[in-house]
């Protein structure tokens, strides 16, 4: 089995279009897509709406997506081409009490695709794909810190460099990928993609 996460500087940058863009372009790794919530104070940090995310009795939520036509994230992964699609909901700060759900998970997957920052402090995956956008100002801090540990640069087009984005500079090491609206693919990150998983590869390791 292969994991890969694909994360983001902040909300709202195609995160999700990215996701579902690779399950239908490699149809052939038979994906698990997991979409990974927190939650606090009546809002969602997926969108920054209020949400029905929380639940009144535990801090967590796993929930298996049934229908591909619902008008969710999770429904859309389902409708690209995933086997099986999950919606993992926590708490701000509670990610870790959720992992053992998300190792069952994972344990029944042939390929597993992850949207989520957060679960790179419980999970070493494959491969780290990061979504920025350099025309928005918001960038989370804990996107920031985990910039290093991308295996390559998604970048949006079509937008003017804002200050608050990542100096591009500092990352020229590592692959870059241009994606826009409403492909959110190229074929040179399905190529890296499927190279990147096709070869021999470890089981994800706990960190």
């Amino acid at each position: 089995m292969a994991v890969v996460v694909v994360g983001g500087q902040t909300r709202n940058i195609g995160k999700t279009s990215v996701v579902a863009a690779l399950i239908a372009r490699l149809p052939e790794l038979r994906w698990s897509a997991f979409k990974i919530t927190q939650y606090g104070h009546g809002f969602c940090t997926a969108d920054g709406k209020p949400c029905q995310c929380q639940t009144d009795d535990a801090c967590v939520a796993v929930t298996l997506e049934r229908e591909p036509a619902s008008g969710t994230d999770t429904s859309r992964f389902l409708a690209a081409g995933a086997e099986r699609s999950i919606w993992v909901r926590t708490r701000i700060g509670a990610l870790s009490d959720a992992m053992p759900r998300i190792t069952e998970e994972l344990a029944r997957s042939k390929n597993a695709i992850l949207e989520s920052n957060s679960i790179l402090d419980f999970l070493q995956p494959d491969l780290y794909l990061t979504v920025l956008d350099q025309s928005v100002a918001d960038f989370k801090e804990s996107a920031r810190r985990l910039l290093d540990r991308a295996d390559a640069i998604l970048l949006a087009t079509g937008s003017a460099p804002c200050q608050a984005g990542a100096n591009l500079s500092t990352m020229s090491d590592k692959p870059h990928f241009a994606i826009a609206p409403p492909r959110y693919m190229s074929d040179e990150l399905a190529d890296f993609v499927r190279s990147r998983l096709t070869r021999p590869v470890a089981q994800p390791q706990p960190i």
